[in-house]
């Protein structure tokens, strides 16, 4: 597979919001997203956390169909890279990256086609929320899983 070199860039599509956090003596609060704000983003069908340890990457991988809606507000601090590998995009061979968590708490809508991957700096444990548009494994989860995965691919472009 010839592979294209990508330059840092903005990537159309893809949605970064700076979360505020509310603080007050009991701790904190983040809206993690609001239908009234999510600016023509699919609408989340499901919702996970997962917990990342320092260090650890998740990803690189891509989806045929599906919008993934992170958000990362602590604990712990990431680095957040996307490609725009979709050959039909204005921005393709863009590369956008960002760090986000506990001290910069954002929400990114990663649109269908873009490649993304994660890596969790510290801290400690990074949690990371997810509200993708689209079912894993589809209703039931009897359905293929739309994911496009390059982890094990060494002569893959998309490196962490």
């Amino acid at each position: 597979m010839g592979w294209i070199k990508f330059k840092k860039g903005i990537i159309k599509g893809v949605v970064v919001k700076e979360l505020k956090r509310y603080l007050d003596e009991r701790g904190w609060l983040v809206e993690l997203y609001r239908e009234d704000e999510l600016n023509n983003t699919p609408l989340p069908n499901m919702a996970y956390a997962s917990l990342t340890l320092p260090g650890i990457a998740r990803g690189p991988h891509a989806h045929h169909e599906q919008t993934d809606l992170f958000c990362f507000v602590g604990p712990g601090n990431f680095k957040l890279v996307l490609w725009d590998n979709r050959e039909d995009s204005e921005t393709y061979g863009n590369m956008q990256i960002i760090f986000a968590g506990q001290d910069a708490p954002k929400s990114v809508s990663v649109p269908p086609g873009v490649v993304h991957g994660y890596k969790s700096l510290g801290p400690g444990p990074g949690l990371v929320f997810n509200a993708p548009d689209k079912l894993y494994a589809g209703w039931g989860k009897k359905e293929p899983v739309d994911e496009i995965r390059y982890e094990e691919d060494i002569n893959s472009p998309f490196k962490l």
